[in-house]
């Protein structure tokens, strides 16, 4: 039998025309109520559902109709059953960020691509770095660094010149942006079972901000980061468009 299937749509004209051809066929559904999702847009409006619906513990289907589609599949509005019955799932883990602002407010949010630290203003961010309770580096002039997992080391990781983590490694990058001191520091892998604590230095004179994905708090003085134990989503995805093989291929673009 075919499952009870959401169809959702980015903003974009294309989507939700799409949505329209989708709901038409497989009847209106909605997420609470399905077995399925499938989402139409970029990798933005990907990471907006599992955001929104990750908790409802479903599978998601992405199609393309968006300017970047990492995490989505081809746009073919056919047959899109049987495409369901035969995807196969890629498991993700996301990660779990605790921010302290200046002002004493605890904010906790969770990224499914990185966490990332970001200087606010024209002075650079001073940073100290603890895992696991033991300082690692005591002063990262920088502008930024991020925490980035295996689904998110090909995006804002890679550009940072992060590496990229293999789907299913249980690791999480450690990517210093823009590293003025220590110059050399390019990073580290780490155990995704770690907790990463960030300090900010001097955050009056250097405000620095956090990002979990796109969901930013500013005016932060200490961050928390480890690997979430209880949630994951489950992406699906068409035979031989596996997101495993598409990251390692990203090792091989030129």
């Amino acid at each position: 039998m075919t499952p009870r299937i959401a169809v959702l749509a980015g903003p974009t004209p294309e989507a939700q025309a799409a949505r329209e051809v989708l709901v038409a066929r497989l009847g209106a559904c909605a997420p609470a109520e399905a077995e399925v999702l499938v989402a139409l847009g970029g990798d933005g409006f990907m990471l907006q559902t599992l955001h929104r619906h990750g908790g409802l513990g479903l599978p998601v289907y992405g199609m393309k109709l968006g300017t970047v589609g990492f995490l989505m599949n081809q746009y073919h509005p056919e047959a899109i059953e049987e495409r369901l019955a035969s995807a196969r799932p890629s498991v993700l883990r996301p990660l779990e960020m605790r921010a302290v602002t200046e002002g004493g407010t605890t904010v906790d949010s969770l990224a499914y691509n990185e966490v990332a630290l970001l200087r606010q203003t024209r002075q650079a961010a001073h940073l100290r770095i603890h895992v696991n309770g033991q300082r690692k580096l005591d002063e990262l002039v920088c502008d930024g660094v991020l925490v980035a997992t295996p689904a998110g080391s090909t995006a804002y990781n890679y550009s940072a010149h992060g590496p990229i983590l293999p789907l299913g490694t249980d690791v999480v990058a450690l990517t210093p942006i823009a590293a003025f001191r220590p110059r050399r520091w390019r990073g580290a892998i780490l155990r995704a079972d770690v907790e990463v604590s960030l300090e900010v230095l001097d955050a009056l004179k250097r405000p620095v901000s956090a990002t979990a994905d796109s969901h930013e708090v500013r005016h932060v003085v200490e961050v928390s980061i480890r690997q979430s134990r209880e949630r994951t989503v489950t992406l699906l995805f068409d035979p031989g468009h596996e997101l495993a093989e598409r990251i390692l291929d990203e090792q091989f673009e030129g």
